[in-house]
């Protein structure tokens, strides 16, 4: 009966824009942060341009958890609404902390396996960037979204196999010569996973709220 009422009632569909506008927010602090992974004189300003991407971000944020406080109907549940934006704050959030180690530790040049992570990372938002404007009908594109957060866990799993395989490779180089060097890397590497992560929670928000709503 209160699904039925909810339907008839008008909702507050501006979430659907917020959440596409922080999307591609994300979308775009991914493609920055492969970039900055390509190294050379690039890496101060990308890391600049993350930077500005996670402020605009968290300000989308803040907007949503604002809507939703004042909203009287919304497109659905007010605590799926505050996860999914804030599992996808946590993305770009991520990146932000891998430029805190970056311009820490002055890394100017990063091993391919870290590169081909930065990769990993724009094909899990871009992915997480079509399927957040399907949420406004989901009926319709329920399976769609299930294909797409199937696609976002087999990313994941290639990240943990690229970050499995960078650490190997970090100890065959540095593990007995370069301590430093191995704990840098690995750190980087931990946070690149990270971000993969994040886009993964954001990926199983989307199955719950489909499996709610369908």
């Amino acid at each position: 009966m209160l699904g039925w009422f909810r339907r008839l009632m008008p909702r507050e569909d501006r979430f659907f824009d917020l959440f596409a506008q922080h999307s591609r927010t994300v979308v775009s602090g991914a493609e920055a942060l492969q970039k900055l992974l390509a190294g050379g004189d690039n890496v101060e300003r990308q890391c600049s341009e993350i930077i500005d991407l996670e402020q605009q971000a968290d300000a989308i944020t803040r907007e949503v958890l604002q809507a939703v406080r004042k909203s009287f109907i919304t497109p659905f549940d007010r605590g799926d609404i505050k996860d999914l934006i804030q599992s996808m704050d946590d993305a770009i959030d991520m990146m932000r902390k891998t430029v805190k180690t970056v311009t820490l530790f002055q890394q100017k040049s990063f091993d391919p396996l870290m590169q081909e992570m930065g990769g990993v990372i724009v094909e899990a938002a871009r992915l997480t960037a079509e399927a957040i404007p399907l949420l406004n009908g989901i009926g319709t594109h329920a399976a769609r979204l299930a294909a797409i957060t199937e696609e976002v866990t087999k990313v994941e799993e290639r990240s943990d196999e690229l970050h499995d395989a960078g650490l190997r490779d970090l100890f065959q180089r540095h593990g007995q010569t370069n301590p430093m060097a191995y704990l840098i890397g690995s750190e980087i590497y931990g946070q690149l996973e990270k971000v993969v992560d994040r886009f993964e929670d954001v990926a199983n928000e989307i199955s719950g709220i489909v499996i709610e709503n369908v």
